[in-house]
């Protein structure tokens, strides 16, 4: 089937020689005299590409374009304009026009151009109809993906919610363990009940306690007045403990109480609160390494583990990363009042093929930061940060090279920091290259004096 083409121009002549131009060229094409007439047009025809005239009496080009890009956002706009108006019309690419040509109009140019623009009809099609795949089909409460492994996690997420059961959660940072926490949550009979989420790994030990339980005036140093836990918090919803595996040994035995008997004490007090909290507990060791190493408790983990859900590194589904980038700009369009489309194929080829040790999270800052930083419709290779463009399977280029003989602690101390100056000082995305916490590598730096 022919593509359709909408030409808009007030002048007779121009359009009808247009109209045989393109017809000539084989395309299916249909004309209107001003810009109502265009819009109108458009919403039955529904054209691939929209040529019209920048400077027309009523509705002109400028606000063609801003008309149809909410009622027919797919539809590529090329203006025609006038040498005396070239500025608008580059101004009116900022709006989203695809290109413009200046009459009289070079038949040869032209023809390129709409090449050009069809392949990005094409394109921007397939992105609607993506996008309301992951609204309609592929999307689980604010989880994303298609691929196997994802909708495993879905499965089982299901069968856990509407149950009390405690939850485990494992998988690498920035995998997405308190969204899917979130996710058990909204999806279960506690959703009008609060979620309080603590991150044990970002909370220093001397405070964890305090956190998680609470404490009454006067129990330590600086106690100057009663606080309320956690666990009281969360009473009749779900406490989320992220990076279980970071809290002391005699914490975790306190919380292992709490779970058993269903009381909770705060630091200093005298009477037992009787808590309803569903636990819902995430780690990224794994658990049987880290009950080996002596960072997770043995009985912990056995009574945490009465459900499992293990996330894939987004390394391991790849297959959904056009899924979640096409997310990604969607929510960051609207909070960022930005209008870009999607990814170019070049972007593509380098978000799929980056490693991604950050996983989603990495995936999901790479993505608002080249929205922000985008000026054209699409998201090239030269907004995506350098790690996520240059940076792919395969590429050793940023090797680290130690001296034979070095101490140990001196080796550990260059590796972190080359670590950091090669992801900007991104503590987060370091600790995942690293293979340890974030509390972890905060430690490490505060002992180097860093």
């Amino acid at each position: 089937m022919a593509h359709r083409i909408l030409v808009a121009d007030d002048t007779e002549a121009s359009r009808e020689g247009l109209k045989t131009l393109l017809e000539g060229w084989g395309y299916e094409v249909e004309t209107a005299a001003d810009g109502h007439a265009a819009l109108e047009a458009a919403s039955g025809f529904r054209p691939a590409v929209l040529i019209t005239d920048l400077v027309m009496p009523g509705l002109d080009g400028l606000g063609l374009l801003k008309a149809l890009r909410d009622e027919l956002p797919h539809v590529v706009v090329i203006l025609l304009t006038g040498h005396g108006t070239v500025e608008s019309a580059v101004a009116a690419m900022k709006e989203g026009a695809y290109d413009y040509l200046t009459k009289p109009v070079d038949a040869a140019r032209l023809r390129i151009l709409i090449e050009k623009a069809l392949e990005q009809a094409d394109a921007l099609r397939e992105v609607v109809l993506l996008r309301r795949r992951v609204k309609n089909v592929w999307g689980y409460g604010q989880l994303v993906g298609n691929g196997a492994a994802i909708q495993e996690v879905f499965r089982l997420i299901e069968l856990a919610a509407p149950t009390t059961a405690p939850v485990l959660i494992t998988g690498e940072s920035g995998t997405g363990k308190e969204l899917v926490a979130r996710t058990l949550h909204d999806r279960s009979p506690r959703r009008r009940f609060p979620f309080v989420p603590v991150n044990c790994a970002a909370i220093p030990e001397t405070l964890l306690e305090s956190e998680i339980f609470g404490h009454e005036k006067g129990a330590f140093t600086g106690a100057l007045e009663r606080r309320t836990g956690c666990f009281e918090l969360a009473n009749g919803g779900t406490l989320f403990l992220d990076e279980i595996a970071e809290m002391s040994s005699a914490t975790q035995a306190k919380f292992l109480r709490i779970l058993q008997d269903g009381v909770v004490r705060r630091l200093g007090g005298q009477v037992e609160i009787k808590v309803d909290v569903r636990i819902v507990a995430a780690t990224n060791k794994e658990p049987t390494k880290a009950i080996k190493d002596g960072a997770l408790r043995e009985d912990l983990y056995y009574r945490l583990n009465v459900f499992s859900l293990a996330l894939p590194p987004l390394r391991g589904r790849r297959e959904d990363i056009p899924l979640l980038i096409e997310s990604f700009i969607e929510e960051f369009n609207t909070k960022h009042g930005r209008r870009v489309k999607s990814v170019d194929e070049a972007g593509l080829r380098a978000l799929l093929e980056h490693p991604w040790p950050g996983n989603v999270r990495e995936l999901r800052n790479t993505l608002e930061r080249a929205v922000i930083v985008c000026d054209a419709d699409l998201v090239e290779t030269r907004h995506l940060p350098l790690a996520a463009a240059g940076v792919t399977r395969g590429d050793d280029a940023a090797g680290i090279t130690l001296p034979l003989g070095i101490k140990l602690e001196e080796a550990e101390h260059n590796i972190i920091l080359k670590t950091l100056a090669s992801v900007n000082n991104n503590k987060t995305r370091a600790a995942a290259l690293l293979g340890i916490s974030p509390k972890t590598l905060h430690n490490k730096l505060r002992r180097y004096g860093v």
